[in-house]
């Protein structure tokens, strides 16, 4: 149905008058918060602040329409913008033409795997890469591009290059020629948006201070003490053209791309989800990659960078009482009469407010107390948080998160390939069978060794398997009887079916047999294919461990 490719004419359909109040607030409150921003983070991104605003046009249309999102305040933010200008700055001069046309390349290349990764749902993909790996990186970035606006606080110029230690380095080198009104704007800036957002959070501050600070250079004549602006900014609305299709170049951005994919849609659903259950409606994870993915394939072609959902727009559409997407129309709109009438209101804008507007955005991301909380819940969690936060910081962001999913993706097939076994003893009075390490109290039997393995058995943990059950059978040699409880295994393919059999009949022909207790629906299918019913019979279909001790005619077994 054309309604499930466009999620938009469901609301549409049913669009209730009541609604367009808080739609039309919401869209003009969101712009108000919106227009400095994506100049801001455009600037961040190494490219003019006019492409910023293009980004803040066509692609919330787009997504309005695809989203399955009704809240989704779409738009440029600092992460997005922190990987593009760590992707495109190694391969040419930030604000170039060149550099442009890396940027437009991106953009298509990211809309065309999100989209491409929606119509295939691969959208559970998104669950494996780690709540770890996302804080570090994020704190690490916030850092990054904490340090990389001090050019514009400070009004100094800095040699290229994005590592934290070469903008430390750079910056110690150059704060001789420091600018103090340049840093008074900035650090005024700084202040009053700090002050508002704790005390009116739904006011606009970003627009406070750019107006504040334009007013300042244009009445002031700043720009003549060496206070740098803004500038010419273009008005109208983006041409239409076609992004430069480089096979060498598509090769070098390959790596960003998935980066920014994974990221991007990271950062979107969270903030999705978060509304959308509140709300009780339902996120369709791989609609949420096609709308986004056609919002940044169109906007490849109207001069946009990367877009993305943002947390702090998304909250204050929410707040300010937004229903469906319409409200993102209306912000989209308001950008667009901007663009068409008022962009030269901009000129005197001095970068450092900008930067104040990006600083002052990313403080809160910086989130020490969750790599605490790893630590204390579970160690390997926290050290894949430190891992990955030193990484982005000393490496490169880029490469810093790509090294934590792959971290935390060994970390789980290790995990995985290394199950949690133990033996198991009754507990008379509880009724129950527990690991005897944890319940040293619980009864064991003669001659009988129960064991629980508690995970999905394949080929990669098969190994582990066999050398506990070689290891307990050494320590009690007297064992005739093995009972495994499977009650803890959801799945088993063909490789562990195999080595359970070769195991089993080994054993039997030493005189040692094995009873398979609890044994799930969907494994006893599988290895009734694999004939073990009619090789072994009720070895491995007792219902419980009790049936299993019955049979062999322990004479204290449990009632």
């Amino acid at each position: 149905m054309i309604q499930d490719f466009i999620p938009a004419l469901e609301w549409l359909r049913t669009y209730k008058r009541d609604n367009l109040r808080g739609d039309l607030s919401a869209g003009l409150i969101v712009a108000i918060m919106l227009v400095p921003q994506s100049m801001a983070y455009a600037m961040l991104a190494g490219l003019p602040v006019i492409i910023g605003l293009y980004a803040a046009t066509i692609p919330l249309l787009i997504y309005a329409l695809f989203g399955s999102s009704r809240h989704l305040a779409v738009g440029p933010v600092a992460m997005m913008s922190l990987l593009v200008f760590a992707a495109a700055s190694k391969l040419a001069q930030p604000g170039s033409e060149t550099y442009i046309g890396f940027v437009l390349l991106l953009s298509f290349m990211v809309g065309a795997m999100q989209f491409l990764f929606g119509v295939l749902r691969l959208g559970f993909l998104v669950h494996f890469v780690s709540h770890a790996v996302i804080s570090g990186f994020m704190s690490a970035a916030a850092i990054v591009i904490f340090l990389s606006q001090l050019k514009h606080l400070l009004g100094i110029k800095i040699a290229g290059g994005g590592s934290v230690f070469h903008i430390l380095v750079e910056v110690s080198r150059n704060i001789g020629d420091t600018n103090l009104i340049t840093l008074m704007i900035g650090l005024g800036s700084i202040c009053i948006l700090s002050i508002l957002k704790k005390k009116h959070p739904l006011f606009p501050s970003q627009l406070v201070v750019v107006i504040g600070g334009t007013l300042l250079v244009y009445l002031l004549g700043l720009e003549k003490f060496g206070v740098e602006t803004v500038g010419r900014v273009p008005k109208g609305l983006p041409s239409f053209s076609i992004p430069e299709f480089s096979a060498n170049w598509m090769m070098l951005l390959l790596p960003s791309s998935i980066t920014i994919v994974f990221v991007g849609f990271m950062e979107s659903i969270a903030v999705a989800e978060l509304i959308a259950a509140k709300e009780k409606y339902k996120i369709d994870p791989n609609q949420e990659l096609k709308g986004l993915g056609l919002a940044n394939l169109v906007g490849a072609f109207v001069s946009c960078y990367p877009v993305t959902g943002g947390l702090s727009r998304t909250a204050v559409n929410y707040q300010a009482g937004a229903r469906t997407g319409l409200a993102s129309m209306v912000t989209a709109a308001v950008v667009i009469l901007t663009l068409l009438f008022f962009t030269p209101l901009f000129f005197d804008l001095p970068r450092a407010v900008l930067a104040s507007i990006i600083m002052t955005a990313v403080m809160g991301f910086v989130d020490v107390e969750e790599a605490k909380h790893l630590f204390k819940i579970k160690t390997a969690d926290g050290w894949i948080w430190i891992l990955t936060f030193i990484s982005a910081l000393a490496i490169g962001i880029d490469y810093g998160i790509l090294i934590g999913i792959c971290f935390s993706l060994l970390l789980f097939i290790w995990r995985t390939s290394h199950p949690h076994a133990a033996e198991i003893g009754y507990l008379a009075q509880e009724d129950v069978f527990r690991n005897i390490k944890r319940y040293p109290q619980a009864e064991t039997y003669p001659h009988i060794l129960i064991l629980r393995v508690d995970a999905s058995l394949y080929f990669a943990n098969m190994s582990f398997l066999e050398r506990f059950l070689r290891k307990n059978i050494a320590e009690k040699p007297d064992t005739r009887w093995v009972i495994v409880d499977f009650s803890g295994v959801n799945d088993i393919d063909a490789v562990a079916i195999h080595t359970l059999e070769e195991l089993m009949d080994t054993y039997r022909e030493k005189g040692l047999n094995f009873a398979l207790s609890e044994m799930k629906g969907p494994v006893r299918d599988l290895v009734a294919k694999a004939g073990w019913h009619e090789k072994y019979g009720k070895q491995v279909e007792y219902l419980s461990i009790k049936h299993a001790l019955r049979d062999i005619r322990v004479g204290d077994a449990p009632d």
